[in-house]
C-alpha cells in the first residue's frame, strides 16, 4: 500500500536503514559472536542482550523496508495559489491565548507531533489543508474549539 512521504523523510528512513544494515548489526553480531566464544551462554549477560539486540534491528529493519518500498515521493514546492499543501510548515497564532505553533505537514510515517510534524490527516492538518495565510481555521479538541490565525506558510 502507497503511503505519502516527503523526500526529507524518506532520506532519513533510507539513512536508517543503511546504518542499522551496515553498521550496527554486523557489530552487534560480532559481539554476540566473541561472547559466544567466552563458553557457557545461559548465564551470559553479553551474550542473551547481543541476541535481543539483534533481533530488535532486525525488527526494525522490517519495519523500514515497508516504509520505504510504500512510498510515494511528494516533492514538496510552493502552489502558485499560496495554498497549504503536503510539505508546507505553517505558523499558527491561537486567537484565545495569543501562542504561536508552528507545524510541519509530513505522511503518516513521519509524524513526530513534539517536532512539530503532524500528518495532513490529522485533525489540525485537515483543517489547513487548501487554506491560506491571513485565514483562519477551527480545530476540534479535546478541550473544545481552537480557533488558529494562519500567521506563516513556508515550503
Amino acid at each position: 500500500m502507497k503511503h505519502l512521504i516527503s523526500k526529507e523523510g524518506f532520506d532519513k528512513f533510507k539513512a536508517e536503514w543503511e546504518h542499522l544494515k551496515y553498521v550496527e548489526r554486523p557489530a552487534m553480531i560480532n559481539q554476540v559472536q566473541a561472547a559466544a566464544a567466552e563458553g557457557d551462554r545461559s548465564e551470559n549477560a553479553a551474550y542473551t542482550y547481543g541476541r535481543m539486540r539483534v533481533r530488535e534491528i532486525d525488527r526494525r529493519l522490517r519495519e523500514l523496508d515497508r516504509i520505504l518500498d510504500g512510498a510515494q515521493i511528494i516533492e514538496t514546492a510552493a502552489p502558485d495559489d499560496g495554498s497549504i499543501r503536503f510539505g508546507a510548515t505553517v505558523k499558527l497564532l491561537d486567537k484565545k491565548t495569543k501562542r504561536e505553533k508552528k507545524y510541519s505537514i509530513v505522511g503518516e510515517k513521519e509524524i513526530d507531533p513534539l517536532q512539530g510534524r503532524i500528518s495532513m490527516k490529522s485533525p489540525v492538518g485537515m483543517a489547513l489543508i487548501g487554506k491560506k495565510q491571513g485565514d483562519l481555521v477551527e480545530v476540534q479538541a479535546p478541550k473544545g474549539k481552537i480557533t488558529y490565525e494562519i500567521v506563516e506558510v513556508a515550503y
